[in-house]
């Protein structure tokens, strides 16, 4: 009990022991410095007869004995002292007290071998034991007078923010396994992040250099194709993840019941041929307004964050209609990109004639030509023109060959026919590349979503750099059907810039597996608030004139803070995992740093054969496919509006300045449209 009268006796046991320390050290003196006491005449009959019988009791005899017995009583009475706390008081001074006062204490008894008279050597052997004695009194009382805690050396709070993660290697046929090393209280162990079930989804991001191709995604590809996956793979910065891709189907093409085969889709220096507008892959009318709306959205990325805009929905019926002209013109014969954009360019009166003859698209074309009958050319214009300006950025010979060909269609997970298809694309040229891309992307999440195809995994590497609205329902619905969706961005604000708040939101939301290296701001704290808290110990200190009081509690605080993702090293990641129904983890949560083999990798890289040549694409050969397309558009306009040889070719007709119905300038075909068997490019 603090009380008062606790207080008084222990300081009266404190002065009693102390009290005996100096009577057995007096008393040491006495006997064994007699002579010197007997000639200062300091002696008297009953204290030598005290101090003879004290002497019995055998604590005197010697030295060392009764120093010792003195110097344990100051010690003991040195436990209960409560000094006044000094912060300036430093351990080092302290110490030194102490180890002096016990060298001069225990070799004050050197002196008895000097030679001297025995007033001087008592003298001496006594003010060198008192002076080391009083050292130790004063290291010994300024003791109590250190703040003594033993508060935690971690500034940023770092072992305290550890948690118990999965350390088993937890593998199925459709795992994604990548080993780490992390820390828990202090200890490095191993770990693994176990990604048993992909088709949730795997939303891998980070800054750049923080690692995610390189630490996470170049797994993926790895895995996956050593499971027997089909596989899409979108490169940004291509060929590097393509080359890695090819090499690795030449590694592991055994895994798989039917060889797949290797397709690039390359803009820039084109590969393979693939046309997205495939007529065999385009069952109705929702089919082209789908592919419409990505090409749109995908020249003009602002216009996601427009959608229902009469601006906007304008050209992307009108865009529709012209596909699906296509689409039905002799069965789909010219239903390709380049196609599309050579009709619509020609002039008003001979495409709207055209458009006329097809029934199902009446309708999305009944706007642009009542504006065209009542001269309403600037409402015209503006429905119009955007969808002409940003398609003429995409008239170019390479993209015609690449996109009016048909190597390949894009079911890639067809049991039968597997294929691993990558796609690359050129930083420099987004703007122009995006749209393509997109529709090959947009066309092909339709495609591979349906039942009874083969496990199939989609790799996104800089997702947003693609306009693919239809992920979203691809992860919702996919995970039946064995699609596993990874995608690659640098931060949910990269997201947000190019798709807009609600779709980047969604995406974060859908997503089971996330794997994050370091990013920053509204990322970083969303990612926070996702692991959640965990209980922590905290320390508090409180320092008054008589004592030092340390209070310890526990509290929950958030697992992984918003700035220590934000300071994460390169390799060093955080998330969370899915699990399945019948594998379940615990440890779902990770902050660790994976591991790679550098030198194995290097030497893997350095061993990688180049991507064959598919074939010789000469300048001649571009300008004859490119041509070639511009003369089928007009032998279309030509037989179905059956202009005669020797006029001129409608594509050079310019409009007339009065503009007249269109009934008056060139007269409808009746009846049926013109058919012919569904041909595809000569490769």
């Amino acid at each position: 009990m603090n009380t008062g009268e606790d207080i008084q006796g222990l300081r009266k046991i404190i002065d009693l022991t102390r009290l005996i320390s100096i009577a057995i050290l007096i008393i040491h003196f006495y006997i064994v410095c007699h002579r010197a006491f007997q000639l200062w005449g300091l002696t008297a009959e009953i204290t030598d007869r005290m101090a003879e019988n004290v002497a019995q009791t055998g604590l005197f005899i010697g030295l060392l004995k009764a120093k010792l017995a003195a110097l344990l009583f100051l010690c003991i009475s040195l436990l209960g002292v409560k000094g006044k706390k000094d912060e300036k008081i430093q351990r080092n001074s302290i110490v030194a007290y102490l180890l002096c006062g016990l060298l001069v204490y225990f070799l004050s008894l050197l002196v008895f071998y000097l030679p001297g008279s025995i007033s001087l050597i008592a003298g001496l052997y006594m003010g060198l034991t008192g002076i080391g004695y009083l050292l130790i009194l004063t290291g010994g009382s300024w003791l109590s007078r250190l703040i003594k805690l033993n508060l935690s050396k971690d500034v940023f709070n770092s072992e305290n923010e550890t948690f118990p993660q999965e350390e088993r290697l937890l593998e199925n046929e459709y795992s994604v396994n990548l080993p780490t090393k992390y820390r828990l209280k202090g200890v490095v162990r191993n770990g693994w992040v176990n990604v048993v079930n992909p088709f949730r989804s795997i939303l891998v991001s980070g800054s750049a250099g923080a690692g995610k191709t390189y630490f996470v995604i170049r797994h993926i590809i790895d895995q996956h194709l050593k499971k027997g996956f089909a596989m899409f793979l979108y490169d940004f910065k291509f060929d590097d993840l393509s080359r890695m891709a090819y090499n690795k189907l030449l590694k592991y093409h055994r895994h798989y019941k039917v060889k797949p085969e290797f397709y690039v889709i390359d803009l820039e220096n084109p590969k393979h041929r693939c046309n997205p507008l495939d007529p065999d892959s385009m069952e109705d009318i929702t089919d082209a307004t789908e592919s419409s709306r990505t090409i749109m959205l995908g020249l003009n990325k602002e216009w996601l964050k427009k959608t229902g805009d009469f601006f906007v929905e304008s050209p992307i019926n009108f865009l529709t209609a012209i596909i699906w002209y296509l689409r039905k013109y002799q069965n789909g014969k010219y239903c390709t990109l380049p196609h599309v954009i050579e009709l619509m360019m020609i002039d008003y009166d001979p495409l709207f004639a055209l458009l006329q003859q097809q029934e199902e698209i009446k309708a999305l074309i009944n706007p642009f030509i009542s504006a065209y009958r009542n001269n309403a050319m600037a409402q015209l214009e503006g429905q119009i023109a955007s969808a002409k300006i940003g398609l003429a950025r995409l008239s170019s010979p390479q993209l015609y060959y690449v996109l009016s060909g048909n190597d390949f269609t894009l079911d890639i997970n067809n049991p039968d026919a597997p294929k691993i298809v990558c796609m690359g694309n050129n930083p420099q040229k987004i703007d122009t590349y995006g749209a393509v891309l997109s529709l090959y992307v947009s066309r092909l999440l339709k495609l591979v979503n349906k039942k009874g195809k083969l496990k199939s995994s989609l790799i996104f590497d800089e997702f947003p750099t693609l306009v693919a609205t239809g992920i979203v329902s691809t992860i919702s619905t996919g995970r039946s059907n064995l699609i596993s969706c990874t995608l690659g961005i640098q931060s949910i604000e990269q997201l947000k810039k190019e798709y807009g708040t609600e779709f980047a939101e969604i995406i974060a939301g859908i997503s089971g597996n996330i794997i994050s290296g370091q990013v920053t701001g509204d990322s970083a704290r969303k990612l926070s608030e996702t692991f959640g808290k965990i209980m922590q110990d905290r320390e508090s200190v409180s320092i008054n004139s008589s004592e030092t009081s340390v209070s310890k509690s526990t509290q929950l605080d958030y697992a992984i803070p918003a700035s220590k993702i934000a300071t994460l090293s390169s390799g060093e990641f955080v998330g969370i995992v899915a699990d399945s129904p019948g594998e379940k983890i615990d440890l779902k949560m990770f902050h660790a740093g994976l591991q790679n083999d550098h030198e194995g990798i290097a030497r893997e890289e350095a061993a990688y054969v180049p991507i064959p040549l598919i074939r010789k694409v000469s300048y001649d050969d571009l300008q004859e496919n490119y041509i070639r397309i511009k003369n089928d558009i007009q032998e279309v306009v030509r037989t179905e509006l059956k202009v005669e040889e020797k006029e001129q070719p409608v594509l050079e007709k310019k409009t007339r300045a009065r503009k007249r119905p269109i009934r008056k300038s060139v007269p409808a075909v009746k009846g049926k449209t013109s058919k012919g068997q569904q041909q595809t490019m000569s490769l």
